[in-house]
């Protein structure tokens, strides 16, 4: 296991120790999708949702995940986040909503875990706000498309 850093030599999990990595400016971004029937879909569209504003609430949900991805992911390091863009967008094709999620930071150590919470946080929300519409919608898709800081440089999804 000695490739994986969340493990020390006994192959028991740890927090990594980040104190001598220089401080750099990083980002990520983070993608995912909610796939829901019709009827829901243009539910959430119209603005028909009897929880109301489904977007706002499930953007506004997403900020909060990646603010909070320390204290539910056990070994990620707590980050000084300066910036949280989550942004859902209806897809018809889908149909359903395209999340994607950028997180900022300067620091020691990346902020992937903090996009795909975004993403995964925003897309819990949205299920929750319509699941007595349809319990049968789909969560998917959820990956890291950005990456850029740090000793291991740029890494881009293709």
């Amino acid at each position: 296991m000695s490739g994986l850093t969340h493990f020390d030599a006994q192959g028991n999990a740890h927090m990594v120790d980040v104190s001598d990595k220089a401080v750099t400016s990083r980002i990520a971004t983070a993608a995912g999708w909610v796939r829901m029937a019709p009827e829901t879909f243009a539910l959430i569209t119209e603005g028909r949702a009897k929880k109301g504003d489904v977007i706002g609430v499930a953007r506004l949900a997403g900020i909060m995940g990646a603010k909070k991805t320390p204290e539910l992911i056990p070994l990620c390091h707590p980050l000084p986040i300066t910036k949280v863009t989550v942004d859902l967008s209806a897809d018809p094709d889908l149909p359903g909503l395209q999340i994607e999620a950028t997180v900022k930071t300067t620091g020691q150590t990346g902020v992937e875990m903090e996009a795909l919470t975004a993403v995964s946080t925003a897309a819990l929300t949205v299920y929750d706000m319509v699941k007595a519409a349809d319990k049968s919608m789909e969560i998917g898709g959820i990956r890291v498309l950005l990456k850029d800081g740090g000793k291991s440089g740029r890494y881009e999804a293709t």
